[in-house]
């Protein structure tokens, strides 16, 4: 059993980086792609692994991890079914946030802004580009509804295999999103919790680069 009165206890001392206004790229997308390539360089276990944070109408937030597909002056993409509980919160408020936690690094990435679909095409071919098992997955799956059991999916999957064979098309009800930011934060661990924080808001077509206090 654990221990829950030792929680409070835990400690981390944050040393391994600095990140002061100088050094932060001038544009926010190139300050995230320095620290994602790094991330990648180091090979630290799915640095492409991203928290989405959504708001359903009645104003209760949600927050689940995703992959992040994509990403360029458009803004930040990720794929999933258009009819799960994400997907019926973006339709409802279509604004998102995402975190990026990469530990071994000290550093966290916060990213908010406006949520769109991706074109067709895009995702046509991505969905193209997928294993065949994922593929498959994609129809199978109906997304955060309650199921019976293990064996209803499992059972869904081999009807769709059959149904489509080598070559399943991509579902309707599937498909990419791409966030396009207008706040960003950037998060590097220092001793004494005395944290960097750097911001970047979106004002006039402009970004406009801040320290925070930690």
């Amino acid at each position: 059993m654990t221990d829950h009165h030792k929680l409070a206890d835990l400690r981390k001392t944050y040393e391994h980086g600095s990140l002061d206004e100088e050094a932060a790229a001038a544009e926010p997308l190139a300050q995230f792609s320095a620290w994602l390539g790094e991330a990648l360089a180091k090979g630290l276990p799915e640095p492409n692994a991203m928290s989405l944070a959504t708001v359903g109408e009645d104003g209760r937030p949600s927050s689940r991890i995703v992959l992040i597909k994509g990403c360029d002056e458009r803004g930040i993409v990720w794929y999933s079914n258009y009819a799960s509980r994400k997907g019926r919160e973006l339709e409802a408020r279509p604004f998102a946030a995402l975190q990026f936690h990469w530990v071994e690094l000290e550093r966290v990435v916060r990213i908010e802004g406006r949520v769109e679909k991706v074109s067709a095409e895009e995702s046509d071919t991505y969905f193209a580009s997928r294993p065949l098992s994922h593929r498959i997955g994609a129809w199978a799956s109906p997304q955060s509804e309650a199921i019976p059991g293990r064996g209803t999916i499992v059972a869904r999957a081999a009807e769709y295999g059959l149904r489509f064979g080598l070559n399943p098309p991509r579902p309707p009800h599937w498909g990419g999103y791409r966030l396009v930011p207008d706040y960003w934060e950037f998060w590097q661990g220092r001793a004494s919790r005395l944290h960097d924080r750097i911001a970047y808001q979106l004002e006039n077509g402009a970004w406009h680069k801040a320290r925070l206090a930690p």
